[in-house]
């Protein structure tokens, strides 16, 4: 199609406009105007990967078309720098020639001389096509020296675009170490250290998150590939001690449990048991374990973010130190790379921590110095990094594993090859071996960077290498104790912050530090604190999360509701639950001063110290003193009166909050109700009038009752006396018996009659 648009003859009318909108659509398609359209060229397949002079070499690779031309005429041509390199800095200067276009770069010379170093194709190549190719270059046609070195090669392609000449459209390199006639007599001893590390899975007990660890471990996954590696080479394991103990539960049996609470059955514990097995073999034949700090957590991370955080370096530390792995054992190991490697982190880590001794590994990657400040590492890899600024004083022994040994190359993307992998290792192992003049042997140790082989290719080809005739695998124990007096030197510089985690992710470590610190300090013995709680919050911090934001979000929620539940047992009884919610608890307090209780249920399985403060919310005139703490018994209660005192009256909202030891909340608080019900000043005035008044009035008639019987004291005679039964015979005669009364109206009563009546009714 782009050709015949290229040879529309002119139209007229709506032809041209019909012929203008399809240029206009399919534009994005063609290579952008001053591009020249380019294809990928790989190689894979480099034999020998260490010539000795004299020996052809025979280059594999492909070419994909990945532009959306059609390429003419094509073919691929080897080619070659003729600059010996003979040393690692020399290496590691390779210009990448990134910013240059692709036809002008001029750095790998053509050979075209032999028909065999270079391959016409037989037809063109169309866009996305893949063609195989197979060059075979005579040693003559390198027309380089015959004594050791390292020199850059490589494929490149040419073709013709449309309505062009012929271009180079692709061009890819590689490092051809050439061993000299002079035999390379200085042995490479070599620690190849293999990283076993999975971000965790287990979410406690039989629950796992995903089956991501699982598939790993079968032997098409990373984790199984790398493990095979063991049985023909000498290497050093670099392994995480909480991934073996998820694995030992996989092997046990687990299931994987959705975020909707469904559980289905897992499907690896067959590949989990076989890899234990394997590991235990592996072990067994003497590949030596380094032990990472429990959970393998963001070091710089948890450094930088301080408090509590802080804290969990340490014990990930000393739960591995004190981490049982067998008869066989094990080295206590921290693995520092990039900024993580500054003297804030290694100095923290590396010590501290119960049972740290010289004998611990500390790795750092020469990677994290700028390339004009890395040690030299061509005779040892030990040295003692400097973990104070004011000087020497305090310094770490610590193993710095060459970078440029896994560093492939030298075009960027081709670093994580295989093969590129393997021709670095093979040409830094070679110019170390040809320094010194031969004498005495070199140590070195390679150390893939984290995330850097999701394969297991290219830590194959490390593993393979190892059989090179100067290099002498071993391992990274023996490595450290080579060297008895190490140089000293600084530790890289560093940004302000150099964790591999994010703000978020922190931010759920936190919430789970939080609330798994309370948890200890509720118990009795804080070391009672349930083993799965602390390793899911070092976890919670891994390295490996790094990438995996959203499975880190949701591992450390389910471990916080974990926690809360356990939390929650410990609560207040004395609430009403109404539709699932639970209603304030109501109060009375009568008085000045007052009590009411509260009633605390420990509902879990451990010994608790718990307390109880009440604040209120509303009013600042409520006092409240709060009781000491006390110990519950596992499933215990306890009901304790709390003496609280208001000056005024009216309704008083408190919030009731179960505390531990050190007086954090344990679960939400509970709002209280108080009703506060007590007489003020004006009130007790009121009562005491009354009082007077009351006590002041029978006084009063007492008084006069009594002058009036002794003035009268027939007329004193009190009712009971008046309503006496007389005996007969015994009557009294009355003194005014006989005498008629006028018209029958009574004779007029006595003053003090009168007055006594009078007073006796006023009081009822």
């Amino acid at each position: 199609m782009f050709r015949r648009r290229l040879r529309l003859p002119a139209v007229l009318g709506a032809g041209l406009l019909v012929a203008a909108s399809a240029a206009t659509v399919a534009a994005p398609a063609e290579a952008a105007p001053g591009d020249d359209p380019v294809v990928q060229v790989s190689i894979n397949g480099f034999s020998p990967s260490v010539p000795k002079p004299g020996q052809p070499v025979v280059i594999k690779g492909t070419v994909t078309n990945t532009s959306s031309v059609t390429f003419t005429d094509p073919q691929v041509l080897a080619c070659i720098d003729r600059t010996r390199l003979a040393s690692t800095a020399a290496l590691d200067a390779i210009p990448t020639e990134q910013n240059i276009p692709m036809d002008k770069r001029d750095s790998c010379g053509n050979l075209t001389n032999d028909p065999q170093t270079f391959k016409p194709f037989e037809r063109p190549l169309a866009p996305k096509e893949t063609v195989a190719f197979t060059l075979t270059v005579p040693w003559k046609e390198w027309r380089i020296t015959d004594h050791t070195g390292v020199y850059v090669v490589g494929v490149g392609f040419r073709g013709q675009p449309p309505n062009s000449e012929r271009i180079a459209a692709g061009r890819t390199r590689t490092l051809m170490p050439v061993a000299g006639k002079q035999p390379l007599t200085r042995t490479v001893n070599t620690a190849l250290v293999i990283p076993l590390l999975h971000r965790p899975t287990q979410l406690g007990g039989k629950n796992f998150a995903n089956e991501s660890l699982a598939k790993d471990l079968g032997p098409s996954g990373l984790l199984g590939r790398s493990l095979m590696l063991g049985r023909q080479h000498r290497v050093t394991w670099l392994v995480d001690p909480a991934m073996l103990d998820e694995i030992r539960q996989l092997a046990k049996g687990y299931v994987i449990a959705s975020p909707n609470g469904e559980t289905a059955t897992g499907t690896g514990q067959a590949a989990a048991a076989t890899w234990l097995k394997e590991f235990d073999s592996s072990r067994a034949h003497g590949n030596e374990v380094v032990l990472l700090p429990y959970g393998d957590p963001d070091v710089a991370s948890l450094l930088d973010t301080g408090g509590q955080l802080k804290d969990m370096v340490r014990q990930a530390r000393t739960r591995t130190e004190r981490y049982d792995l067998g008869s066989t054992g094990f080295t206590n190991g921290l693995w520092l790379e990039g900024g993580a490697a500054a003297s804030r982190y290694l100095g923290p880590a590396s010590t501290g921590f119960p049972g740290a001794t010289s004998e611990d590994l500390n790795l750092v990657s020469s990677s994290s110095w700028p390339a004009a400040k890395r040690p030299v590492l061509t005779t040892t890899p030990v040295y003692n990094l400097i973990t104070t600024p004011e000087g020497p004083d305090q310094a770490v022994r610590t193993v710095v594993a060459d970078s440029s040994l896994t560093a492939g190359g030298p075009d960027a993307d081709t670093v994580d090859t295989p093969l590129q992998v393997r021709q670095r290792f093979a040409a830094v192992t070679a110019l170390i071996a040809a320094s010194g003049g031969g004498q005495g042997a070199s140590s070195v140790v390679a150390l893939p960077p984290r995330g850097w082989d999701t394969t297991g290719g290219a830590t194959a080809a490390l593993a393979n290498s190892l059989s090179l005739p100067w290099v002498k695998a071993t391992d990274l124990s023996s490595v450290a104790d080579g060297n008895q007096r190490p140089q000293t030197m600084r530790t890289p510089a560093a940004e302000a912050t150099n964790g591999l985690l994010t703000d978020n992710q922190l931010t759920g470590v936190t919430r789970l530090a939080n609330a798994t610190g309370t948890m200890q300090k509720l118990l009795v013995d804080e070391a009672a604190l349930p083993e799965v709680m602390s390793q899911a919050l070092l976890r919670s911090a891994s390295a490996g999360w790094a990438g995996y934001p959203e499975e880190s979000r949701q591992f450390a929620a389910i471990e916080l509701g974990s926690v809360n539940k356990q939390l929650g047992s410990v609560r207040l009884v004395n609430a009403k639950v109404d539709k699932g919610l639970r209603k304030e608890i109501k109060v009375n307090l009568a008085g000045s001063k007052g009590t009411f209780p509260l009633t605390i249920a420990n509902d879990t399985e451990w010994s608790v110290r718990v307390g109880i403060v009440v604040k209120p919310v509303n009013r600042t005139d409520l006092k409240i003193e709060t009781p000491e703490t006390v110990v519950l018994p596992p499933h215990g209660k306890w009901t304790p009166r709390i003496n609280a005192s208001a000056e005024q009256n009216g309704l008083i909202r408190a919030d009731a909050q179960v505390v531990n030891a050190d007086g954090q909340p344990i679960g939400k608080s509970q709002e209280l109700l108080i009703q506060a019900s007590q007489y003020g000043s004006v009130g007790w005035v009121l009562v005491g009038a009354a009082c007077a008044l009351l006590f002041g009035t029978s006084f009063v008639r007492i008084y006069r009752r009594v002058r009036s019987e002794r003035r009268n004291p027939t007329a004193a005679e009190t009712p009971e006396e008046a309503a006496e039964p007389q005996l007969p015979g015994t009557e009294t005669p009355d003194p005014a018996q006989g005498r008629s009364e006028p018209d029958g109206v009574p004779e007029a009563a006595t003053p003090d009659a009168s007055l006594k009546e009078g007073v006796g009714s006023k009081d009822g």
